[in-house]
């Protein structure tokens, strides 16, 4: 039996663990996804977060709650250089791309991101988009570049453009949606997962052989579910705004799916809780 000190220092390396990206920057390999909390419920879940030793916050425009993050990330009282934000841009273009990210960090009252992403490759204007965001990252106000729901025909589309390649490629990931494709690729190509909706949104805490493994476990289905992730490597923002849950949530370092299971959830079928523009057409 591990003790609760024991564990403690587990979860707390856990937290620690960070991932060295292609351009030299380092980011947390977990964090706090902020998708669907809205007002002072994202401002409290990041404050609490940031206090049991989160260190990285994930958002992005459509959210709406960069003002409350921003908030969150003052009361917390931690450095500004410790917490890697994360933040990604919803309507495309070379314009709108400089005004909105100028707009991000007056709202955040931050002085600059760590990870800016193209959120939606189908809105088009991908590339324009792209060398805008160049041209922010030379002037330091972001550190890292990166992309969210690319399939491989949108970063072959980058390559072809002449672009740099991105650091991180955030995508839907989870048992039901482990997309073999893309991970091959991006991991052959030196390009970082990140994995957005790693509960599935709740939608298979019933699943029975879930439960199965969960109880051979005694681990909760949502843990067993980060696990899966933890496990692959990618980097996961398991969203909640439920203290408990957030303390939860990080009990997953201390120990390991065995093969047979992680196997065993290879036959589950494709399904995704969210939208699926990684097929979307390439729009330049």
């Amino acid at each position: 039996m591990y003790s609760l000190r024991t564990v403690m220092v587990t979860i707390a390396k856990g937290l620690e663990s960070r991932i060295t990206l292609a351009d030299g920057n380092s980011m947390p390999m977990f964090g706090l996804g902020m998708f669907n909390t809205s007002g002072i419920e994202a401002e409290k879940a990041v404050e609490y977060a940031l206090s049991q030793g989160y260190r990285l916050i994930d958002t992005a425009e459509l959210h709406g709650i960069e003002e409350e993050i921003g908030r969150g990330i003052e009361k917390s009282g931690v450095n500004r250089e410790d917490i890697f934000v994360v933040n990604k841009l919803c309507e495309n273009g070379y314009d709108r791309c400089k005004q909105v990210f100028m707009e991000s960090l007056r709202k955040m009252k931050l002085n600059y991101i760590d990870l800016y992403c193209i959120h939606n490759p189908a809105n088009g204007n991908n590339v324009e988009t792209y060398k805008a965001m160049i041209e922010l990252q030379e002037h330091g106000i972001i550190k890292s570049l990166g992309v969210s729901n690319f399939g491989v025909h949108h970063l072959e589309a980058f390559k072809s453009a002449g672009l740099p390649t991105p650091v991180i490629n955030q995508i839907e990931l989870h048992p039901w949606q482990q997309k073999t494709e893309i991970v091959n690729y991006c991991r052959a190509n030196g390009i970082v997962l990140m994995g957005y909706s790693p509960l599935c949104k709740g939608r298979k805490f019933n699943n029975k052989l879930l439960i199965d493994i969960a109880e051979r476990y005694r681990k909760s289905v949502p843990q067993i579910l980060i696990r899966w992730s933890v496990q692959h490597g990618f980097v996961t923002i398991p969203k909640s705004s439920d203290q408990k849950h957030i303390e939860t949530n990080v009990d997953v370092f201390d120990w390991s799916l065995q093969e047979d299971d992680i196997e065993l959830m290879k036959t589950f079928p494709d399904e995704y809780c969210t939208w699926n523009p990684c097929v979307s057409p390439w729009n330049g």
